[in-house]
């Protein structure tokens, strides 16, 4: 195990002297399909199965968004004419409906009922390889123990592995964990086999005909296996080898053909846990390692365990440790679908928020480091998100704004991208930004690879074809409008004003910065024409009383500042419309906009998303601050998976998966056609190398600090001219293809 080297470098894992309690400190392991959450516990060693498809049935799956087009001109001519509160009747009259809730399938549970206490006992997690690890040694060797765990992205198949000498233990497939709601439809089956045995569960959700379906085989050496009242006993063995799968479906499930893919894993090599675990190393291992963080941290504090190196809140192996478990939980959780707000994880039926897939702000934060961070398979997962919903998203834009293109929801299930999850404080229906924030990483990644996805540009055409039919408002100016807008999930300080309003600052940004992306997928083209000249029309930014950008670009909408959410610098990050060096005035209104942010209810996703803002303006020291307040706010569980709320209230993805983005753009930031460098290192990190940052001119970037220099190795895949932007100034820098150029940095 890689979780705790004696000294030399940063530690890739954590590691605990006690097994979880609380599903929430389990350790985690996921390969973007199946996903499982360790306990680690010797006497009754759990383990919660999930899997990205399995969410519960709630009326939801047969929503479908407003129908309310014919009604759009009354209430854009109503917000014109200076009526604030016309948006708040704009709906169907239907109560708030969430999407179909994430839940967990089971947990597989072996329970030693001769199990002793005492002896040496530690689990971890190897970052590396993506397993998770307990064991327990005694004088006694019949007291020895261990367990291991992972989750293969080479064969999709959850792999248990339990050793000691004297093995004895009631094996399970046990439904019952928190939350489950009655009238589940429950069948057992357990089979003997002449090398183990096989276990089947079948739950049935209430008044549905969904069901879903584990699968374990399991495979004995050694002793004596029967058949028990919930399982199988399992007496006298020397080691046992689980297999696991879980099926979401309707009807029955072809239990038989699960079986046989299950017993052709065993069958096509060598009997035994590494020979699985080596044919899933290639692909987890490559992944993870693209990309290194070395904050030259104390060895001490590098080796301590999880939970007390939390507690050293300015740590360098603190941020060392947290980068990398960010790193782990985002691909782990990538796959089939990108990370949920829980990840891939949960052992509550109950899950906050229905577990969705959040499109106003947490996917993005989540999926910040994809591009620059060389996961190219978070890219992916987001890419088939994206294209399985987009028949939904044109569905949105033809029943709310009579528009062709596409409209993508706020919320997701991941099954449906119908925008149905609004009320009148969360008008979502009225967010028309989504599109093109959800499609930014992909655009990113196109540029990093240095060619454009067909696929990208037909969902780019797409978006641009529902601004041609939704911007034919303009104001007096000639301007075109954006009405109605709403700017998540925030609303105008003026007494009378409603959530849906005109020129939300993000949905201005997102509309330009979508029809001139999408114009430039199609060069040559009259689309391409028309797309430009709309853009063209678009208003700009509007700076407040305060000196401040403002949310709302229209005459007389106040700007609310004490809210989690930063919308409207949308601009600034994740776009490069505002930035110091083109739009100077802007970029000052836009960092005058963050100092009067306030942190509302203190979400982690609001300050780690000030963090990525005040990044790009080059402000370390606001970085810092959103950083501390994540980090002594005591956000982080033992498992280094983290919570929406401070001390650990609320199990949530947002700041695990954010921390790497929010690390890389201090050090690291890329355009088309520029680098900056270290634009906002904060103090508390004054060595460090960061290695294998993807920029989006199609290099790889190594950059090594210290207090007074700084050195970058850039390997570029391409022969380019880009401008260089360091604290010494700007220069041209000429990189050729395949040759790699080494910068000697001054005192920063």
């Amino acid at each position: 195990m890689n979780a705790e080297p004696a000294t030399g470098g940063p530690v890739h894992g954590t590691w605990e002297l006690l097994p979880a309690t609380r599903w929430e400190d389990a350790y985690l392991s996921g390969n973007g399909h199946h996903g499982v959450l360790v306990f680690g516990d010797p006497n009754d060693d759990r383990v919660i199965v999930t899997h990205h498809t399995l969410v519960r049935p709630n009326g939801a799956e047969h929503a479908r968004p407003p129908r309310l087009a014919a009604e759009l001109p009354g209430l854009q001519a109503r917000l014109l004419a200076g009526d604030l509160a016309a948006a708040e009747d704009f709906t169907d009259g239907r109560p708030l409906q969430w999407v179909q809730p994430f839940h967990p399938a089971f947990q597989i549970r072996l329970r030693r009922p001769s199990g002793t206490a005492g002896g040496d006992y530690r689990r971890s997690v190897d970052f590396t390889t993506g397993e998770a690890a307990a064991t327990r040694e005694g004088t006694d060797t019949h007291t020895d123990w261990r367990s291991r765990v992972f989750v293969s992205r080479a064969d999709d198949v959850i792999v248990q592995h339990i050793t000691a000498p004297e093995l004895t233990l009631d094996l399970a497939q046990d439904h019952q964990l928190p939350g489950a709601p009655a009238g589940l439809g429950v069948g057992h089956g357990t089979l003997l086999t002449p090398d183990g045995a096989l276990l089947t569960l079948r739950v049935r959700y209430p008044d549905s005909d969904r069901a879903y379906t584990g699968v374990t085989l399991a495979v004995v050496t050694g002793g004596t296996t029967r058949l028990a009242s919930a399982g199988v006993r399992i007496a006298g063995a020397t080691e046992v080898l689980l297999l696991t799968r879980v099926r979401r479906h309707t009807g029955e499930l072809d239990v038989v053909e699960e079986t046989r893919a299950l017993r052709e894993l065993i069958d096509e090599g060598p009997l035994s846990y590494d020979f699985l675990l080596d044919r899933h190393l290639a692909p987890h291992r490559t992944a993870y390692a693209r990309v290194t963080l070395d904050l030259h941290a104390d060895d001490a504090e590098r080796a301590l365990p999880g939970t007390e190196l939390l507690k050293r809140t300015r740590s360098p192996a603190l941020l060392e440790r947290l980068f990398a478990a960010g790193r782990y939980h985002l691909l782990s959780s990538s796959g089939l679908l990108p990370p949920r707000l829980t990840g891939l994880w949960t052992g509550d039926w109950n899950t906050a928020w229905s577990g969705a897939f959040t499109n106003d702000a947490n996917l993005n934060l989540q999926t910040a480091s994809a591009v620059s961070a060389a996961l190219p398979e978070v890219t992916d997962a987001l890419d088939s998100l994206i294209h399985r919903q987009l028949g939904d998203w044109r569905e949105n834009a033809r029943a709310v704004f009579g528009a062709r293109g596409v409209v993508a929801p706020a919320h997701s299930d991941g099954e449906s991208g119908l925008s149905y999850h609004f009320s009148r404080e969360y008008p979502l229906h009225l967010w028309t930004a989504g599109a093109d924030w959800l499609l930014k990483p992909l655009v990113d990644h196109d540029e990093t690879r240095g060619a454009r996805d067909p696929r990208t540009a037909s969902a780019l055409a797409e978006v641009a074809l529902f601004y041609e039919d939704f911007l034919t408002r303009s104001d007096p100016e000639g301007n075109l409008v954006v009405v109605p807008s709403y700017s998540p999930e925030n609303r105008p300080a003026n007494a009378n004003a409603s959530w849906g309003a005109v020129n939300a600052a993000m949905d201005l940004s997102a509309a330009r910065h979508a029809l001139h992306t999408a114009a430039a997928y199609h060069p040559g083209t009259p689309e391409a024409l028309r797309w430009r000249a709309l853009a063209d029309r678009i208003p700009p930014h509007r700076v407040n009383a305060d000196g401040a950008l403002a949310e709302w670009a229209w005459p007389g909408l106040e700007d609310t500042y004490d809210h989690r959410h930063l919308s409207h610098l949308y601009g600034v990050w994740p776009l490069d419309e505002i930035n110091p060096y083109d739009t100077p005035q802007l970029a000052a209104a836009a960092h005058r906009a963050l100092q009067l942010r306030g942190a509302e209810n203190d979400s982690a996703h609001g300050h780690l998303h000030h963090a990525l803002v005040a990044a790009r303006l080059r402000d370390s020291e606001r970085v810092a601050h959103a950083l501390g307040q994540v980090l002594d706010g005591d956000f982080f569980h033992a498992s280094l998976m983290s919570a929406h709320y401070p001390n650990r209230d609320v199990y949530n993805a947002d700041a695990a998966h954010a921390l790497p983005g929010v690390v890389v753009e201090a050090l690291v930031q890329s355009t088309p056609d520029r680098l900056v460098l270290l634009p906002a290192l904060p103090a508390a990190y004054p060595h460090g190398q960061l290695t294998g940052v993807r920029t989006r001119f199609g290099a790889e970037v190594d950059l090594s600090w210290a207090p007074h220099s700084a050195t970058a190795l850039i390997r570029p895949s391409r022969t380019h001219r880009v401008e260089l932007r360091t604290s010494s100034g700007t220069e041209p820098l000429d990189l050729v293809a395949g040759e790699d150029r080494v910068l000697t940095l001054g005192a920063r």
